[in-house]
C-alpha cells in the first residue's frame, strides 16, 4: 500500500512495486489521477486523506491484507522564519507528515504482522536529520515523523516486520510547487543549476529495500543529488 500515490514519489513507487510483482493499493485524495495510474499498473485505487481518521479507517478496511506499507503522504508549506511562522502551515505539516503516518501505520500494523513478512517504508527527508533557516515547521515535522518510524523499529523487534526510512534530498516533484502555493517560478528556482533526484530514483531505492531477503533490514537510506552536500548546501552551475 502506497500513500500519497497520485503523483511524484508515491506514483513512481507504485509503478516500480507493480513492476517488481506486487499487487499495489494506491491511496490519495486526487482520485482522477489515482484511478488512471491504478489502471495502468493493474492496481487498486482507493480514496485516502491521511489527515482524516475516518478516511484512514475506510481505506484500511477496503484495502485488505497488507505486506508492505509505504508512508509517502506528506509535504511542506511555506518557508518562513519562526518569528513570522504561519500556524496554519505548521498545523498542516504536522497533521500530514506526523499524524498521517501515525494513523495509517497504526491501523495497518496488525495486517503487517499477520502477513508474516511485513515491511514499513517511511519517506522522510534530509530535513529529518538537519535543520535550516526558515524551515522549522517542515524540519520539526520531519524530525517527529522520523522519531515515530525509528521508535517502531524497537517496539516491533521480534515481530516479522521490517522498517526502512528513506531520507531524500532535492527531488524534483510537485513538492516545491505545494510549498510555495503554486508559484511555479519560485518552485523551479529550487532545482535550477543542478540535476536533482527524480521520483524514479527514490522509487528504485524503495523497491530495492523491500525486495531484500526477509532477514535484511535497511534501517536508513539517505540519498541526495551529487550536487547537494546537505539540506542547505548545494553547488549550482
Amino acid at each position: 500500500m502506497v500513500t500519497g500515490a497520485s503523483s511524484g514519489i508515491g506514483a513512481a513507487t507504485a509503478r516500480h512495486l507493480a513492476k517488481a510483482g506486487f499487487r499495489v493499493v494506491l491511496g490519495a485524495r486526487r482520485m482522477d489521477r489515482l484511478t488512471e495510474l491504478a489502471a495502468a499498473i493493474d492496481g487498486v485505487a482507493l480514496p485516502l486523506d491521511v489527515t482524516d481518521p475516518a478516511s484512514v479507517t475506510a481505506f484500511v478496511e477496503a484495502a485488505g491484507p497488507c505486506r508492505v506499507l509505504v508512508n509517502n503522504a506528506g509535504g511542506a508549506m511555506g518557508l518562513a522564519p519562526v518569528a513570522s511562522a504561519d500556524e496554519d502551515h505548521w498545523r498542516w505539516m504536522w497533521e500530514t507528515n506526523v499524524m498521517g503516518t501515525l494513523r495509517v501505520t497504526k491501523a495497518l500494523l496488525p495486517a503487517l504482522v499477520a502477513s508474516g513478512d511485513g515491511h514499513v517504508v517511511t519517506i522522510t527527508s534530509v530535513a529529518a536529520a538537519e535543520v535550516y533557516d526558515n524551515g522549522a515547521g517542515y524540519t520539526s515535522a520531519k524530525h517527529a515523523q522520523s522519531a515515530l518510524h525509528r521508535t517502531l523499529r524497537g517496539e516491533l523487534l521480534g515481530e516479522p516486520v521490517r522498517f526502512t526510512e528513506v531520507l531524500p534530498g532535492l527531488v524534483e516533484t510537485e513538492f516545491s510547487l505545494v510549498r510555495f502555493e503554486g508559484d511555479a517560478a519560485r518552485a523551479d528556482g529550487v532545482y535550477s543549476g543542478l540535476t536533482p533526484l527524480t521520483a524514479d530514483d527514490v522509487a528504485e531505492v524503495v523497491t530495492f529495500a523491500v525486495t531484500r531477503p526477509s532477514h535484511v533490514n535497511l534501517d536508513q537510506i539517505v540519498m541526495k543529488p551529487r550536487a547537494q552536500a546537505s539540506a542547505s548546501r548545494v553547488h549550482r552551475e
